[in-house]
């Protein structure tokens, strides 16, 4: 009797272990009854008909990493390189997967290496050494549109070396070299030509002021000194009307200023150490006072004017490094009396 109770309690300890299933997390398992497959079991506790149902395939269903072996892969050009690279794939229907197709790591391995070569194949090596990404989204859309069927989705195909063969490399480096010293050149002369532009334009907009300031100084030169002819103008109209009134302080004042100013420009001379005055213009300045007494007979005094000084006093006080020259007598009265009363309307002096 013990035996049989012990025969019994062995056999319902096979059927809970042969009936309960465990589906880890991650994981999918299939279950085939008499060798067809009947369901999927997803993760957690799980109940089969133990000797009839089994366990089938049992089918990771995270995101799995798979490693493309490095293969030689010859280029447009003919140059050939060595790549590998990776594949991320993840199974949407387990039993796809499992009985769709047989060793499915190798399938998509063996799928992504043919596409691998295919794609980088139909490049130039200069093409594949800088459009690593349109590769990669090639070879993706390529390898998950052939492994749908197997009820895996293909998430991403990344190439992770492509390595040149060394001569290939050492003449890519001599041609970067070369490329970056070209635009050092380009640059240095840039910055040359920019250089020269600059000093070029601060050269020109120098001239442009300086011909702009020497135009503005000519001409308000010529305004100063179209001013002064103005006032000479003026002046000597002034004299003439006072000389023609018979006014002879101004007569007097004309002749001694512009004797002044002679002076005055000998002085400022660089020899004006030495100051050399004529003979003559004494005699001119003692000569003013009896042109004045002449002149106020031949008007017969009726101007009223006082007797004015002799310039020449004032000339020679303004030249203090000259000998004063005598004043030389005016000449005899009466035959120039004569002649001014020929032609009282106009003065000697009149210009």
């Amino acid at each position: 009797m013990i035996y049989v109770i012990g025969v019994f309690a062995v056999l319902a300890i096979i059927l809970v272990f042969k009936a309960v299933k465990i589906v880890p997390q991650g994981n999918c398992f299939t279950v085939e009854r008499f060798g067809r497959f009947i369901r999927t079991l997803t993760p957690g506790l799980t109940v089969i008909v133990p000797f009839i149902d089994r366990i089938g395939a049992r089918i990771n269903v995270m995101e799995n990493v798979l490693e493309v072996p490095e293969q030689d892969v010859i280029t447009q050009d003919n140059a050939m390189v060595a790549v590998d690279g990776v594949v991320f794939f993840q199974v949407m229907e387990p039993a796809s997967a499992a009985y769709e197709v047989n060793d499915l790591h190798r399938a998509i391995t063996n799928l992504a290496m043919t596409n691998i070569r295919t794609v980088m194949g139909s490049m130039a090596l200069d093409e594949l050494l800088s459009q690593r990404d349109r590769i990669n989204q090639t070879i993706l859309g390529v390898v998950d549109e052939a492994t749908s069927t197997w009820g895996v989705k293909v998430t991403r195909v990344e190439i992770k070396n492509i390595e040149p063969p060394r001569d290939l490399v050492d003449a890519m480096a001599r041609q970067m070299k070369a490329e970056r010293d070209r635009r050092a050149t380009i640059l240095d002369a840039e910055g040359v030509k920019q250089s020269d532009i600059l000093v070029a334009e601060g050269q020109k907009r120098s001239l442009i002021l300086e011909a702009e300031g020497r135009r503005e100084a000519a001409f308000r030169e010529a305004e100063a000194r179209e001013r002064a002819a103005q006032a000479e103008a003026k002046a000597t109209r002034d004299v003439s009307g006072a000389i023609a009134r018979g006014d002879l302080q101004a007569i007097n004042y004309f002749v001694a200023q512009k004797y002044v100013d002679a002076l005055k420009a000998l002085a400022d001379a660089p020899n004006q150490k030495i100051l050399f005055l004529p003979l003559e213009a004494a005699d001119t300045i003692g000569a003013i006072g009896s042109v004045t007494e002449i002149v106020r007979e031949a008007f017969g005094g009726g101007s009223g004017a006082s007797p004015s000084q002799p310039p020449a006093s004032t000339a020679t006080r303004s030249a203090p490094h000259t000998r004063p020259q005598p004043v030389q007598p005016p000449p005899a009265p009466e035959p120039a009396t004569r002649s001014y009363e020929s032609r009282p309307s106009r003065s000697p002096w009149d210009p």
